[in-house]
């Protein structure tokens, strides 16, 4: 055990924050559970805590398998990856699932193991190093427009709108953070704002598409204005039964909370486990415990900016908060959801939620964060492994 602990490097802090709220979540995750085995009658209680341990346990094996990773190394693994993530979106969009009657292909089923993969999350992932790796790499350069239209824009812009049909608020958080790490990587402000422009253009094309052909994208969209009206529309109606019984989890929970295990509304709010799963906490542990669950993912974002800024290389700085930022918007998103400051979206809550292959991709860029934060001296040309195809072409990047 020492042995292993010695080859845990990167950022304490980090590290500390990200076990704290992995091993919190069996609470809230083993509590909510009920809802499924008693409501929905599938599985057990206990059966869901193995599940939950299980995964949490694999996403600690991806973050320290990854924070043993160079650095560098992903500049060419982002060249390798968009395009396996630009296929794996195909099929999933092409298998053409369909929930209630509305398009829900986000997932796909991993032969042998059994177990779904929704490949926006990884695909989040690489898209935000790819953008990294060019924003480095136009660094003190005078870029147009023409030019990053290609390398930047094109696989931006294909990955979102493979996402969009099924998925719109994941489409929406990821164009979202490419546009502030672009703010942040010293892009063209102007030409950022015509990038939003572009983008709500063809959202609304897009919008304007699934209204004239319904078969097209089955519902989704109607699902998204139903959403919104229904979060401006100051009468509660049938529609509002998720939020309304979150809030009522909320209220329920006052100060100090019921205590473990002793949420109510678990057994009547839908995705009590995972969308919803900050009310159960709130309900069982009250404010307080809302409060630090929310400290806890501050104090994550204190940290990824300090790992951003103590960084050795420009793109270490800009993948640190690539890929560090959309965990703490997410959970953020998470949180105003369950109190009515957002829509609803199908946001899990980071490090929390029971979940797979959405733990796994916060886990791997966890990983990637403490890899920056390693302080390994950045590899020169002339010390790269000629015989490593990945370090040479990470060097050429």
């Amino acid at each position: 055990m020492v042995g292993f602990l010695n080859k845990i490097n990167g950022d304490k802090a980090i590290w500390a924050v990200v076990a704290l709220l992995s091993i919190f979540s069996f609470l809230p995750v083993y509590s909510a559970s009920s809802n499924l085995v008693y409501v929905v009658g599938t599985g057990t209680a206990m059966g869901y805590l193995v599940k939950h341990a299980i995964l949490i346990l694999m996403g600690f094996g991806i973050i320290y398998g990854v924070h043993r990773i160079p650095p560098h190394f992903f500049k060419g693994l982002s060249i390798i990856a968009m395009p396996i993530v630009v296929v794996l979106l195909l099929y999933t969009m092409a298998q053409g699932t369909v929930i209630d009657g509305a398009n829900a292909s986000r997932w796909i089923l991993i032969p042998i193991v059994g177990i779904t993969f929704q490949t926006s999350s990884l695909a989040s992932v690489v898209l935000m190093i790819y953008v990294a790796r060019y924003l480095t790499k136009i660094k003190d350069r005078t870029i147009t427009f023409k030019e990053s239209i290609l390398p930047l824009w094109l696989p931006v812009f294909l990955v979102v709108m493979l996402i969009l049909p099924a998925n719109f608020s994941t489409a929406a958080i990821i164009f979202s953070m490419v546009l502030l790490l672009c703010f942040l990587g010293g892009y063209p402000f102007k030409y950022l704002v015509g990038m939003v422009v572009v983008g709500l253009l063809g959202l609304t094309l897009f919008i304007l598409t699934a209204k004239a052909v319904p078969d097209l994208f089955p519902n989704r969209v109607d699902t998204w204005i139903s959403r919104i009206e229904n979060f401006t529309d100051p009468a509660d109606t049938e529609a509002d039964y998720q939020i309304e019984r979150a809030k009522i989890a909320i209220a329920t929970g006052g100060i100090m909370g019921n205590g473990a295990g002793k949420s109510v509304m678990k057994n009547f709010l839908p995705q009590s486990s995972s969308d919803f799963i900050y009310a159960i906490i709130v309900e069982e542990y009250g404010l307080v415990g809302g409060f630090v669950v929310m400290f806890f993912y501050m104090l994550l974002l204190f940290r990824i900016v300090v790992v951003s800024n103590s960084a050795s290389t420009v793109f270490g700085k800009l993948l640190v908060l690539g890929v560090g930022l959309p965990i703490v918007f997410q959970a953020l998103i998470n949180m105003a959801v369950a109190v009515e400051l957002f829509p609803v979206t199908g946001q899990t809550l980071p490090l929390i939620s029971s979940g797979g292959t959405s733990s796994w991709m916060t886990c791997l860029a966890i990983g990637i964060i403490l890899s920056v934060s390693n302080k390994r001296t950045p590899k020169e040309p002339e010390e790269i492994d000629e015989n490593n195809p990945l370090d040479v072409l990470s060097g050429q990047l």
